[in-house]
């Protein structure tokens, strides 16, 4: 979803021409909108969680996050979880809900909404998710065969935030290909979460779920648009598929695909024109309240909470996840044996080649097919590059890791080579990228009909 980065108001504390706003508040608002400040803010996240649990107060890191903190609902249910379980768990479905959104925003009104202009980025991204996951089970056969999920990720944030970086070595319908294909890399994710990593179902629980789901459409049909009440029973079929057996962040993705991206765009008679009113001077709180409900349904109720969330998750739950969930031990005899480790290496090489040669060849294949043009004013030295960067698969592919395996040593070998692969793969991909020719004005173009 595209964003424009507007002045904060004069009326507000960092619009005004105080020197505290001047110097800090601006500056620090500006660094939040760009592109790259998610993947800063994570990389410290990840350093900060590295640096604690491998000082003399590691265990401070452990008593934070085991931590066991208890919800109850009198004697009908109870759910006992650690702090790290209910970041993964409950704050993690906040994250898949905006995921959920994305997706539907681009299935209906952006680059998925054209089939033609979306086959190119969708099979590369299909190319990135299976080669990264036979690289990693030709490693792994017969051994711990349960992480083939892992390598198939790509971190959004971190891949955004690289690309970034180097400006307009990168052409805009890259950037464009690059959204595009982890938008589909994130339907490829959900899936396999869903149907690969679920354990026992109650199928009661689910049934529940289902029902609520089906309540959430029957508020949409009747034209309920009062969004506390959809806060509310979204948080009980977050409940509903947490019991079920189902993993609880797909309940976040359902919501989001559920979450009408289309503006309603009410038209209004003009003696009823609530906003034009309000900025003659003439409205009263009920009069504020319609036009603010008019404007507010210009645009899409997708788009509005994306907008509002994206904060929220880019600079809090995934820090606070990555903070969690990167915390490995790392001694000489961790990093040697995690050096001869069949998950690490299979991990390693699953996101660094099985993302270069799976993006690169399935690209090659869409193009060379007629399947899709290239992106214009791109060349095979960017999507060589990209394809590298593509192999950054830092917060799913932890959050793959912790469904997969129970045995902690397994978990910290994968995450070794989670971390080492995700730097491999940005600086490969940067010194690629790094190398080709600078553009100045590109289009996305899809394939001309036949």
């Amino acid at each position: 979803m595209a964003k424009e980065h507007l002045q904060p108001s004069p009326f507000t504390w960092i619009g005004s021409n105080r020197p505290l706003a001047r110097r800090v508040g601006r500056p620090v608002r500006e660094f939040l909108a760009v592109e790259a400040a998610g993947g800063v803010i994570l990389i410290i996240s990840t350093i900060a969680a590295l640096v604690w649990v491998n000082s003399p107060w590691s265990g401070s890191y452990h008593d934070l996050f085991e931590t066991h903190i208890n919800l109850e609902f009198g004697s009908l249910l109870q759910i006992e979880l650690t702090l790290e379980e209910w970041i993964n768990d409950a704050l993690m479905a906040l994250f898949f809900f905006v995921v959920g959104l994305e997706i539907k925003y681009e299935l209906v009104a952006g680059e998925l909404r054209d089939p033609r202009a979306a086959a190119l980025p969708a099979m590369a991204a299909l190319g990135g998710m299976v080669v990264p996951a036979l690289v990693y089970l030709s490693f792994n056969a017969g051994g711990a065969t349960n992480g083939w999920g892992i390598p198939m990720a790509t971190d959004i944030a971190f891949a955004l935030g690289v690309v970034s970086l180097l400006g307009s070595r990168v052409p805009g319908a890259m950037k464009v290909f690059l959204l595009t294909l982890a938008i589909v890399d994130d339907i490829g994710a959900i899936l396999v979460i869903a149907i690969f990593y679920t354990s026992d179902m109650s199928l009661g629980w689910l049934a529940v779920a289902f029902a609520l789901i089906g309540v959430i459409v029957a508020m949409r049909i009747a034209g309920v648009w009062y969004i506390p009440a959809y806060v509310l029973v979204g948080g009980f079929v977050w409940l509903a598929v947490f019991e079920s057996g189902v993993h609880a962040t797909i309940a976040g993705v359902v919501l989001g695909l559920l979450t009408p991206a289309l503006p309603l765009k009410p038209d209004v008679p003009d003696d009823e024109d609530y906003v034009g009113r309000v900025m003659a001077g003439d409205g009263n709180a009920p009069v504020v309240r319609r036009a603010s409900f008019d404007l507010n349904e210009q645009v899409s109720v997708a788009e509005r909470l994306a907008d509002f969330l994206h904060p929220y998750t880019s600079f809090l739950i995934i820090p606070v996840f990555a903070l969690s969930n990167a915390g490995i031990e790392i001694s000489g005899d961790a990093l040697s044996a995690a050096a001869t480790s069949d998950v690490t290496l299979g991990v390693v090489f699953g996101l660094v080649l099985g993302k270069l040669v799976g993006i690169s060849l399935f690209t090659y294949v869409g193009v060379r097919t007629g399947m899709s043009r290239m992106p214009r004013g791109a060349n095979w030295t960017h999507v060589i590059g990209l394809a590298a960067i593509g192999g950054i698969g830092f917060t799913v592919s932890l959050f793959v890791t912790g469904l997969a395996f129970d045995d902690p040593v397994i978990t910290d070998d994968a995450k070794i080579g989670i971390v080492a692969a995700s730097i491999i793969a940005a600086v490969v991909g940067s010194v690629i990228l790094a190398r080709a020719k600078e553009v100045r004005e590109v289009d996305f173009e899809a394939p001309a009909p036949n």
